[in-house]
């Protein structure tokens, strides 16, 4: 089972970040093997990382072929305070749909609202959750 090891200042700022920070970085691999980041919003359990897409995206086609995958969040202005999340991807039909995870509405619902939709028209429009599970954290 994946930990992060907050006894260090990685880990102190990787387990702040997986709580605070609003945007990580999804990347996948297309059928020609080249990679594919996108810009997810995020929610961390304790032991896997929530979000959801739209129906028939690249991304979903993508982890189809192949679940491994990695996240990671913006460094500061420097390139510095890296962490790179190797893990593996799947669709989640058991997880709750957006307008349905106060946590989800709590970190986000003023996004939703600013990019033109309310709780029910996001999670029509982003219904596909997804579940990435982490193997291993890397950084400074």
């Amino acid at each position: 089972m994946f930990s992060i090891d907050t006894s260090t200042e990685f880990g102190k700022r990787i387990a702040r970040q997986l709580v605070e920070e609003e945007i990580m970085w999804l990347t996948t691999v297309d059928a020609n093997g080249v990679p594919q980041p996108v810009p997810i919003w995020f929610l961390w359990d304790g032991e896997t990382i929530l979000f959801y897409s739209q129906p028939n995206t690249p991304k979903l086609r993508n982890i189809a072929r192949n679940p491994r995958v990695s996240l990671n969040f913006n460094t500061e202005p420097m390139g510095e305070e890296v962490g790179v999340f190797i893990g593996t991807l799947a669709v989640d039909p058991s997880a709750p749909l957006a307008n349905q995870s106060a946590e989800y509405q709590k970190k986000y619902g003023e996004g939703i609202i600013r990019i033109g939709h309310d709780n029910d028209s996001y999670s029509v429009t982003w219904s596909v959750p997804l579940r990435f599970t982490p193997e291993k954290v890397r950084g400074q």
